[in-house]
């Protein structure tokens, strides 16, 4: 007696998931309507492989045992690490600094693809996940960043979200003064002030104070320990967060610049708001930063109401491309988590989440005539469309109609010794059917009925089929 090959378990790894076409036609719509608005505005696309070097990537470089801190990283026969991007920007610095010569400038393109985190996952948190960006590269002036605002709050416009986001805008320069006015020069000091800093619309100017402080102690009693500052220092930052800014400081003169051009395109600031409270990439960008914010209300995971928070954002990152090139090379984007987003829109009523709509499928009532069936489907395909010839084992007409069903099919074809006699075919409207079906409960006047069965010549086959989904 031979042992028993044992079975693979059919599972993912943690992190990933599947998508079904439900969930594939939704985001594409969603995807379809904000490339739609940035091209809008003059961008086109460009689209980098999933894997560039390692070196190229720049953020987490592999050690000797394990090259896959934070990325996941292979080696190439040719001893190359190469690593799965973790975002659309370090690749797009790449290729803009490839290919520098011929390029425009300024560059402005949008992208769309998967990015990989070798990270723990979590709710919400995956390994796997999409984003949507767009960047202008060789625009030194603060309008190149003013436009990024005012299309990241035209993309939520056009899907719906008007009144429900607000696009909150900073400069680093600002946050830079602050730090230098408080006479904050460690990394750690200032890593706390800045995180600090971020919390304000969560715990308010009274919780920051404790954060830049010793520290603060929550309602469950967890400790955050604090920045350390003294009170002259904490005085500062505090009067920063209350709309004080630094006098004579160069991000001052890049948000008034912006908020100039806000004002002139007929952005207030009920869409595109300065707020001294955003914080994003410590040490990343070098100018104005700004994220887009859903302010409507959902429930988390405790049943409480909060925020729904950021689905996207980016600011000014002047260092990157300067990686590749000695000269120095101006950068500003932005970057949607086009995974967020969906869920947004899904609570808004804004994402379409019905199965798309299926093929007609033509049922094989006589396995010697599929020639005939075959040739129903050729012509249904050369008007454009949708169509099969159920391809299934069995012949029994209620299990090809239940497939039918499953594929979300707008009708089904019938052609049996009787019909093909007669010359005629029964069609069976299976939307009609299913609407029909919930106001019948006795199966004796369900099929006395046959709601949405009709017949029609053999000859009007494309006809009827288009004058019926023209109709569903």
């Amino acid at each position: 007696m031979t042992e028993k090959t044992k079975l693979i378990s059919p599972r993912l790894p943690r992190g990933f998931e599947d998508r079904t076409p439900g969930d594939i036609a939704a985001v594409g719509q969603m995807i379809e309507t904000i490339r739609k608005v940035y091209e809008r505005y003059g961008f086109d696309p460009v689209e980098t492989p999933l894997l560039e070097l390692t070196e190229t990537l720049g953020k987490f470089l592999p050690d000797t045992d394990r090259p896959n801190a934070g990325v996941f990283s292979l080696q190439d026969d040719d001893e190359q690490w190469m690593s799965l991007r973790y975002d659309l920007t370090a690749p797009l610095a790449r290729y803009f600094a490839e290919n520098f010569e011929t390029l425009p400038k300024p560059y402005r393109s949008y992208r769309q693809g998967y990015v990989f985190r070798n990270e723990k996952p979590g709710p919400g948190r995956f390994r796997q996940f999409m984003q949507f960006d767009a960047d202008t590269v060789g625009a030194p002036g603060p309008e190149a960043d003013a436009e990024m605002c005012m299309m990241m709050a035209d993309v939520m416009d056009a899907l719906g979200l008007a009144g429900k986001y607000v696009v909150r805008v900073n400069n680093r320069k600002v946050l830079d003064g602050v730090l230098e006015a408080a006479g904050v020069t460690s990394d750690a000091q200032k890593l706390g002030v800045l995180r600090a800093v971020d919390k304000l619309d969560k715990f308010g100017p009274e919780g920051v104070k404790l954060l830049l402080g010793a520290g603060r102690k929550d309602e469950s009693g967890d400790f955050t320990k604090g920045a350390g500052l003294n009170d002259e220092q904490a005085g500062v930052v505090l009067d920063y967060v209350a709309g004080k800014p630094p006098a004579d400081n160069a991000g001052v003169a890049e948000l008034a610049v912006m908020q100039t051009l806000f004002d002139a395109a007929g952005y207030d600031a009920d869409k595109i708001k300065i707020d001294p409270s955003v914080v994003r990439g410590l040490e990343y960008y070098t100018g104005p930063v700004f994220e887009i914010e859903l302010t409507f209300k959902v429930q988390n995971e405790k049943g409480q109401d909060v925020v729904f928070g950021s689905v996207g954002g980016g600011g000014r990152y002047d260092g990157l491309v300067s990686r590749f090139r000695r000269e120095p090379v101006p950068a500003t984007g932005f970057s949607i988590g086009v995974s967020r987003l969906a869920n947004a829109l899904k609570l808004t009523g804004n994402l379409g989440s019905k199965e798309p709509v299926g093929p007609v499928v033509v049922l094989v009532m006589d396995k010697d005539q599929t020639a005939r069936y075959q040739a129903m489907v050729a012509e249904l395909r050369q008007a454009g469309i949708r169509a099969e010839m159920f391809l299934g084992s069995t012949k029994n007409f209620g299990k090809q109609v239940s497939y039918a069903d499953k594929r979300n099919s707008p009708a089904v074809i019938i052609e049996g010794s009787q019909e093909r006699e007669q010359g005629i075919l029964q069609v069976k409207d299976l939307i009609v059917g299913k609407q029909a079906s919930e106001g019948i409960t006795d199966n004796a006047e369900w099929k006395a009925a046959r709601p949405g069965q009709f017949e029609i010549k053999r000859e009007e086959l494309v006809s009827a089929i288009q004058k019926l989904l023209s109709e569903q």
